[in-house]
C-alpha cells in the first residue's frame, strides 16, 4: 500500500545517465513551469472589480518567500497590493490572503471552507499516507474527530492528569538540580513525551528511547518539507525520499505497537485501547495517532517553549503564577500524599536522589481535581492566552469547496467584499489581528494583564481557532500547559533568561513569525537558567 517503490523504479529506467540525467531534468522542468505560469498569469490580466488584486511578478518568484519567509511575504504583499485582500499563485493555484475585521468575520463564519484540504496543500508538514493520514473519506475524518473528543472527556482527562505530571517530573529530574537549558529544545521534548502518553500507546510512552525516536522522525518531516515536496509531491527528490522514509518509520513504530497490543491480548487504559475496543479499523487507529502527535511535536511544544521563556524574563508574572498554584494546593491538596505516585507501567521506579522534592510536588498537584485546573486558574489562563497571541505564527488555511464545486454555475464566496472562486485557497494570518496595533497596544509586548483581552470586537482573539474551527485538542493541550507550568513555578526557585555565556538577558528575543512551525528565535540567543527549590514545593 505504501508507495515507497517509485524511486528505485524511476532510477531503474535510467541506469546509464542516472544522476546526470536527473540533474538535466530539473532545470528543464523549472523552465517549463516558469513558461506555464507566465502564460497562465497573463491570461488573467483583466479581472472583475470584485476579484482580489494579483501580486505582481511570476508565481515562481513567490514560492521561496512564501515557504521560507511567510510572515514577511504576507505583510509585504499587503504593501505591494495596496489593498486589504490580495491573491497570488503557487504555480497555477490561486491563493487569496485576507486581512481586516470584515474579512476575518466572514472567514470564520463561512461554510464550505475546507480546513483539511487547505492545510494539506499549503502546509505539507504532516506525515502523508493515503488512506491513513490523507485522502480520507468524510466519514473517516468525522470518526477521527469523534475519537479525539472522546479522548478528552472529563473522566479520561482526570485519569491522565497524574500521568502527565509524572512524565513531566521524570523529564525534569533528568535535567539535574540546577543548570541551563534551551527552552526551544527541551520543552518540545517534554510536551511530546506527555502527548505520546495521552494519545498513543502506553508502551511507547514508557520507552523513552522510542519517544525520542518518534520525535526525531517528526522533526525530520519538518526539515524535509520543502516547496518542492509540497507543490510537486510526485517529484522524486532527496527531500521527498527523506519524508517518505520518515513517514514509513513512524508508521512502522505505531503499527508495531498496535500489532503487539492486539497479539498480546492485554488491554491498557490508554487512548488507542479506546479505539481498539470500539472496533475501529487498523488504518484509522494508526492514522489517528500519526496525525495527532503532530500537535505535540509542534504547536503545543512551541507554546510551552515560549511560555516558560516569557516567565523566565518576567519575574512578576512568575510570582503571580506561583501564588496561584500555591492557592490551588492549599485549597485542594492540603492532605495530599507526600510520596511520589507510582511511575507509569513499565517505567523505571528509580529516580535521582535529589528528585524527592519534585516527586512530592507531582503527587501533590495530582491531588488537585481536574475541575479546579480548568476553572480556578485565571492567571494560568492569561499566561497561555497571551503566549498564543504573541508567539504562535499560525495562518488559517482553507479551500473553498462548495457542494456544486464542479458545476459551471457554482457561485463564488464573498469574503470582505471580494470574490473567492470555487477551488481557490484562502489564508487568514493570525498576525493580522494578534499583532495589530489598532487592536492591541504595543502588540509585540507580552503582557497577560492587558485589558484588550476582553475586547468585544468580532474574533479579536483567535488563539486556538475561532468560529466552527476551534482546535479539537484544545482541552488536552491547555491542561498539559497548565500542569507543566505549575511544576516549573513551584519546583524552581530560579527561572531566569540568560545568554550563551550565562549572563542575564537585558531583553527577551522577539518570536520569529517567519519560522512557521516553532516561532523560534535565532539559535543560541536565549537559554533558561534554573535552580530547584529546597523542598520542591515552592515554599
Amino acid at each position: 500500500m505504501y508507495p515507497l517503490g517509485f524511486l528505485p523504479f524511476f532510477y531503474s529506467l535510467v541506469p546509464e545517465w542516472g544522476a546526470v540525467g536527473f540533474a538535466l531534468v530539473i532545470p528543464i522542468l523549472v523552465l517549463a513551469l516558469w513558461f506555464y505560469t507566465i502564460v497562465t498569469r497573463s491570461s488573467s490580466s483583466a479581472q472583475p472589480d470584485d476579484t482580489p488584486v494579483y501580486l505582481p511578478g511570476s508565481s515562481l518568484l513567490h514560492i521561496l518567500p512564501f515557504f521560507h519567509q511567510r510572515f514577511d511575504f504576507i505583510n509585504q504583499g499587503f504593501q505591494l497590493a495596496g489593498q486589504a485582500i490580495y491573491q497570488f499563485t503557487l504555480l497555477r493555484t490561486p491563493v487569496i490572503v485576507l486581512s481586516g475585521e470584515a474579512a476575518r468575520r466572514d472567514f470564520f463564519q463561512a461554510k464550505d471552507l475546507d480546513l483539511n484540504a487547505g492545510f494539506k496543500f499549503l502546509s505539507g508538514a504532516i506525515p502523508m499516507m493515503p488512506g491513513v493520514t490523507s485522502n480520507l473519506e468524510a466519514r473517516r475524518i468525522a470518526l477521527i474527530h469523534k475519537r479525539l473528543v472522546s479522548a478528552q472527556t472529563t473522566e479520561r482527562l482526570a485519569r491522565l492528569l497524574p500521568q502527565i505530571l509524572e512524565d513531566s517530573r521524570r523529564t525534569l529530574d533528568s535535567w539535574g538540580f540546577s543548570g541551563t537549558f534551551d527552552p526551544f529544545e527541551r520543552l518540545p521534548e517534554l510536551i511530546f513525551q506527555t502527548t505520546v502518553r495521552c494519545l498513543a500507546f502506553g508502551e511507547l510512552a514508557d520507552d523513552r528511547a522510542a519517544v525520542a525516536r518518534l520525535k526525531h522522525l517528526y522533526d525530520t518531516l519538518d526539515t524535509a518539507t520543502t516547496p518542492a515536496t509540497v507543490l510537486l509531491p510526485w517529484l522524486p527528490g532527496p527531500s521527498a525520499v527523506r519524508r517518505l522514509l520518515a513517514t514509513k518509520r513512524i508508521y512502522d513504530i505505531i503499527g508495531g505497537a498496535l500489532d503487539a497490543r492486539t497479539a498480546g491480548g492485554v488491554a491498557r487504559d490508554d487512548t488507542p485501547q479506546m479505539l481498539i475496543d470500539a472496533g475501529d479499523e487498523r488504518m484509522i487507529i494508526i492514522g489517528f495517532i500519526m496525525g495527532l502527535l503532530v500537535a505535540g511535536a509542534r504547536s503545543t511544544g512551541t507554546t510551552a517553549s515560549w511560555l516558560i521563556t516569557f516567565l523566565s524574563g518576567h519575574p512578576h508574572w512568575k510570582a503571580k503564577a506561583t501564588e496561584e498554584a500555591r492557592r490551588l494546593v492549599a485549597k485542594h491538596a492540603e492532605h495530599a500524599p507526600t510520596t511520589a505516585s507510582p511511575p507509569p507501567q513499565g517505567a523505571s521506579p528509580q529516580a535521582p536522589r535529589h528528585a524527592s522534592g519534585l516527586s512530592a510536588l507531582s503527587a501533590t498537584l495530582s491531588a488537585i481535581p481536574l475541575s479546579a485546573w480548568e476553572t480556578e486558574t485565571p492567571v494560568l489562563d492569561a499566561l497561555i492566552r497571551e503566549t498564543l497571541r504573541v508567539a504562535e505564527p499560525h495562518v488559517a488555511m482553507r479551500q473553498y469547496l462548495p457542494p456544486d464545486m464542479h458545476d459551471e454555475k457554482a457561485e463564488p464566496l464573498y469574503l470582505g467584499g471580494k470574490a473567492v472562486p470555487p477551488g481557490a485557497f484562502v489564508m487568514y494570518p493570525f498576525s493580522d489581528v494578534h499583532l495589530s496595533p489598532e487592536v492591541y497596544k504595543d502588540p509585540w509586548r507580552w503582557d497577560p494583564g492587558r485589558t484588550e483581552m476582553s475586547l468585544k470586537a468580532p474574533y479579536a482573539y483567535v488563539g486556538m481557532g475561532a468560529g466552527s474551527t476551534v482546535c479539537l485538542g484544545k482541552r488536552l493541550a491547555t491542561l498539559e500547559l497548565k500542569l507543566i507550568t505549575a511544576l516549573f513555578v513551584l519546583g524552581f526557585d530560579e527561572l531566569r533568561a540568560v545568554d550563551g555565556t550565562g549572563a542575564p538577558l537585558a531583553a527577551l528575543p522577539r518570536p520569529n513569525w517567519n519560522d512557521i512551525l516553532t516561532c523560534r528565535p535565532a539559535a543560541g540567543s536565549c537559554y533558561v537558567r534554573f535552580g530547584r527549590t529546597v523542598a520542591g514545593t515552592g515554599g
